[in-house]
């Protein structure tokens, strides 16, 4: 048995979100275990966003926990192969770029003889994702989280083992698991990766030198980023897109079309409403046959040295004891979970990619900490509606909560503020000016329902509006509250203003 302690301000901002909990002077609520055996309290599976930081916070909440990680570092996907080091090459390209088109010229920054060192780049790249996976080895050791490394089954409702590459393995007794294995890239039919000429994600991030011309096959978050870097570095880049919009699902149509003409004006050629029918080597060229998906007579064949497939990702739920022990998947191989992460089996949770709901690495960790808050007796509640999504392009692309398409195949009735960057005077300054902040919020109440933000900080600028939808502000609220002067931060407060009071102050 098992009890935690509640603040009166944690108990106050729960009855906010309507879940009963008294507001006396302490609160205590008591946990039993879902199994009385084992050695350890839980075995995470996964050591990526969600499983580390599920195991850290289980250790910090007092329990003997253990991490069992299959690859030879920690960190997952995000870490490795994924967000970090896509966003070291965003970042460095786009300085590269600024340097190597007129950009600084343009502000008074002159110098010549501008090269591309890639093999530096890439190091830089590199560096970065070590000092942050030997970072999660570090907070193990101090958290006194046990690391296992190997590839973690299932091979009872108490127990896992760790299948070691030099073919030993070790079994973990444990109170309760945790799948938290991530997802891996989805592979396009009849087109074979060699990660080389045909490139995954992964590829992408560690190619020895610049195409001359590049196809991506899809043009949703992670196909534009990556797309982005290369077309920045020199490459003709154009991509794919079998859906009539950029930006993947949940981005909303005027944000994607300002998108979308942004990127084109950056040199991207961007082929919509086009579906992929396959690919051949011929020479040291790809042949990328495609044809318009509304019209099958219109055919083409796109020519280049590397194919680039970015149709997505697919949960990782193979091999881990899962139709042994008899865990429920749904159609498209996730694991069933109910509103604590449980699956069928009470003590075995999963968390992140794995589980139905945007694959976002900070959906992950949310998960991951509110679940085991959850095991040690907490509350489980996560509000989807407020989990941010960025597209780390430049500009960058933002957004969280509604999109109007979302509002209108609901019948509820909103309303619209908008805000362009190029009224915004630190924007203007920093002659960074593409992009604008939309809010929408509800007719009837004023509350925020929903930002869209385009713009170099939208990343940054987005965790305000999440922050102010999480705790139920209404557009009046953000539109009263003081924002530094000059910041880009003021096009989110004057955007909230247009959409209470119909009309902005600058513009």
């Amino acid at each position: 048995m098992q009890a935690i302690k509640w603040s009166r301000c944690l108990k106050s901002a729960f009855l906010q979100k309507g879940l009963c909990i008294p507001i006396t002077t302490s609160t205590t609520i008591h946990y039993r275990g879902c199994a009385t055996t084992g050695e350890v309290d839980l075995v995470v599976i996964g050591s990526g966003p969600g499983g580390y930081v599920a195991a850290i916070k289980a250790a910090q909440l007092g329990l003997k926990t253990v991490c069992i990680e299959k690859n030879n570092t920690l960190g997952g996907t995000c870490l490795n192969v994924g967000c970090i080091p896509s966003k070291a090459l965003l970042h460095n390209s786009h300085l590269y770029h600024m340097a190597h088109s007129n950009d600084l010229k343009n502000r008074g920054i002159e110098f010549d003889n501008i090269r591309l060192n890639l093999e530096k780049l890439m190091e830089q790249k590199s560096g970065a994702v070590k000092a942050l996976t030997s970072g999660i080895a570090h907070l193990f050791k101090q958290n006194k989280v046990t690391h296992i490394q190997g590839h973690g089954k299932i091979t009872g409702k108490n127990e896992v083992t760790a299948l070691k590459s030099d073919g030993s393995s070790e079994v973990v007794k444990t109170k309760n698991i945790l799948i938290a294995t991530g997802s891996e890239t989805a592979t396009f039919p009849g087109i074979e990766i060699d990660e080389k000429t045909v490139v995954s994600s992964t590829g992408a991030l560690s190619l020895e030198r610049v195409p001359e011309k590049m196809v991506v096959i899809g043009a949703g978050v992670i196909g534009l980023e990556l797309g982005s870097v290369w077309s920045r570095l020199g490459a003709e880049v154009t991509a794919v897109e079998f859906l009539g919009h950029i930006g993947g699902i949940g981005i909303d149509m005027e944000i994607a079309k300002n998108f979308q003409r942004i990127l084109t004006k950056q040199g991207l050629k961007i082929k919509l409403n086009t579906k992929v029918m396959s690919a051949r080597k011929e020479s040291d060229k790809i042949i990328v046959s495609v044809e318009q998906a509304k019209d099958a007579s219109k055919k083409e064949e796109l020519e280049c040295d590397i194919l680039l497939v970015c149709i997505g990702r697919r949960p990782y739920t193979e091999n881990l004891g899962l139709e042994e022990i008899g865990i429920e998947k749904d159609e498209r191989n996730r694991i069933k979970v109910n509103s604590h992460f449980q699956t069928n089996i009470p003590n075995i949770y999963a968390i992140g990619d794995c589980v139905p709901g945007p694959m976002l690495a900070h959906k992950a960790e949310d998960e991951g900490i509110v679940c085991v808050e959850g095991i040690t007796g907490g509350p489980v509640h996560i509000d989807y509606n407020c989990v941010p999504s960025v597209i780390y392009t430049h500009p960058e692309v933002a957004w969280v909560g509604k999109s109007e398409e979302d509002l209108k195949s609901q019948n509820i009735e909103y309303k619209v503020g908008k805000f362009p960057l190029t009224a915004n005077s630190r924007a203007k300054t920093n002659a960074d000016t593409d992009g604008l902040v939309k809010i929408i919020g509800d007719k009837t109440s004023d509350r925020i329902l929903g930002a869209h933000i385009i713009g170099s900080t939208a990343g940054e600028l987005i965790n305000e509006a999440a922050l102010a939808m999480e705790y139920g502000a209404s557009c009046e609220d953000v539109a009263r509250v003081c924002h530094a002067h000059p910041t880009v931060s003021e096009a989110f407060r004057e955007a909230n203003l247009a959409a209470y009071f119909g009309k902005a102050i600058n513009f």
